[in-house]
């Protein structure tokens, strides 16, 4: 299998590729610089030049692939949502996914596979609602980026390639990402549940992450939304003990909502609001969780 993959340099796209290159397929990386991604890239990767916005120097590689994981997008959690990193973050992700769309247009054979990401933020800030794929999007700024990012490539079904949308959890790895910031206040004896704790936390060890996209790769019968979080999501006051179990360090120092309101602005959601999804539709296909229990994915990584 011949995989290209858009936005593969970070957390979840190195881990992907790696796993892809170990089991023999031929992976490409859309990147903005491909020399310095090349330089310290797992052997058998390989790195195409792209703005992120167009299909100009690579759109010839589609007719080669047999499948499609577009990760692209900007970060988040980078910076305060001022209009125009707000604007950033909902462009980059709808430009990639519209270039990939014009590139397996004008592709003289198309791939048999798209794998479109997205995010539990899909579905807004929910309470104790368990949230299936079948629940609808929420009305907020990040539902709102879920639902035009998954929108950008739904045209290519009725080109004959079968879409699936991964629905992702916050994704947890020793190698970057949430964790390392999460498990500094406990290195610091200052570890504690944020706001009220009682927000869910949607999460997933990095292994399953990639398994499952793969699980979805693979599965000819796949197709539609899939959300990719763990089973029986815990609550951020629940998660933040295991964090210091796993640690051997307290997890009573909450940090107040107000002062997350303060620091990060309307980006504070991202840490006071959660989605209590589960991977019903996982399930159903006959994909098994390697950590489905938090305690024992923090002591892996931890």
């Amino acid at each position: 299998m011949h995989v290209l993959i858009t936005g593969g340099t970070g957390l979840i796209g190195s881990a992907l590729a790696k796993s892809l290159i170990e089991s023999k397929c031929e992976v490409t990386i859309l990147t903005r610089s491909p020399d310095r991604q090349q330089s310290s890239a797992s052997e058998g990767v390989r790195f195409e030049k792209w703005d992120g916005e167009t299909e100009t120097g690579w759109g010839h590689l589609v007719t080669e692939v047999d499948a499609i994981v577009n990760l692209a997008g900007a970060g988040i959690a980078d910076g305060r949502w001022t209009r125009a990193r707000k604007e950033q973050i909902r462009e980059s992700r709808v430009k990639a996914g519209q270039a990939l769309v014009s590139a397996i247009r004008n592709a003289e054979a198309v791939p048999k596979v798209v794998i479109q990401s997205s995010a539990v933020g899909y579905y807004g800030p929910g309470d104790d609602q368990i949230m299936t794929e079948e629940a609808l999007p929420g009305t907020d700024f990040l539902a709102g980026v879920c639902v035009d990012w998954e929108s950008s490539t739904e045209s290519v079904e009725s080109m004959g390639v079968r879409r699936v949308v991964i629905r992702t959890g916050v994704v947890l790895s020793a190698l970057g990402g949430a964790l390392p910031r999460m498990t500094l206040p406990f290195r610091l004896f200052a570890g504690g549940p944020l706001g009220s704790g009682k927000q869910y936390f949607p999460w997933i060890h990095i292994d399953d992450e990639v398994a499952a996209i793969r699980f979805l790769l693979e599965n000819e019968d796949a197709s539609g939304p899939f959300n990719l979080a763990a089973p029986n999501p815990p609550t951020n006051k629940e998660f933040v003990r295991y964090i210091g179990k796993a640690m051997g360090r307290p997890s009573l120092m909450p940090t107040p909502s107000l002062a997350l309101r303060t620091l990060f602005g309307e980006m504070s959601t991202v840490l006071l609001d959660g989605q209590r999804a589960v991977p019903t539709r996982l399930h159903e296909a006959g994909f098994e969780f390697s950590f489905p229990d938090p305690v024992a994915a923090l002591r892996d990584m931890l």
